[in-house]
């Protein structure tokens, strides 16, 4: 599918970072990808990284902690709180860590079959969405790639989801 990231103009920093892709999948099947930490373990972070997840509740004020190993072998701690959970259409969560904290909202769109995810990420403050919006950007579309990927061997293995 085309990847699409919202490239927004300087001094657009209070409309957060966004991106969106058309899954080749059903609005169902791609938000029990993310709803399901048995899916959602294989695919979520940028290319390289794996997790391990302590907690995940997805629910209003339910916890999600994890830690991210990144390819260098690094570990990064993360702790979020789901605010909103509107099965299949909506997930926002807010991420809260020292170096930089965000609210993250997902969202589902049905589109004929297809799925339409869009990611927008407003960081606190508003300035280091420009501080941030080149990497973070390039994340996301590493994680979508392999979202796609997860569910293209979803869909080629029959499996149940």
């Amino acid at each position: 599918m085309t990847p699409t990231t919202d490239t927004q103009p300087a001094g657009s920093a209070e409309l957060g970072i966004v991106g969106s892709r058309v899954f080749a999948a059903p609005r169902e099947l791609v938000f029990e990808a993310f709803r399901n930490p048995e899916h959602l373990i294989h695919w979520w972070g940028p290319k390289g990284f794996s997790n391990t997840f302590h907690e995940f509740e997805l629910r209003p004020g339910g916890a999600w902690r994890l830690t991210m190993h990144g390819p260098d072998g690094a570990d990064y701690e993360m702790e979020k709180y789901f605010t909103e959970v509107i099965p299949p259409e909506r997930i926002v969560l807010d991420h809260l860590q020292p170096m930089h904290n965000f609210r993250m909202t997902m969202t589902f769109e049905d589109s004929a079959g297809s799925t339409t995810l869009t990611w927008r990420m407003q960081f606190e403050p508003a300035a280091e969405n420009e501080k941030l919006r080149s990497i973070i950007s390039g994340a996301i579309e590493e994680n979508f790639d392999r979202l796609e990927a997860y569910l293209g061997g979803l869909s080629s293995n029959n499996r149940n989801v």
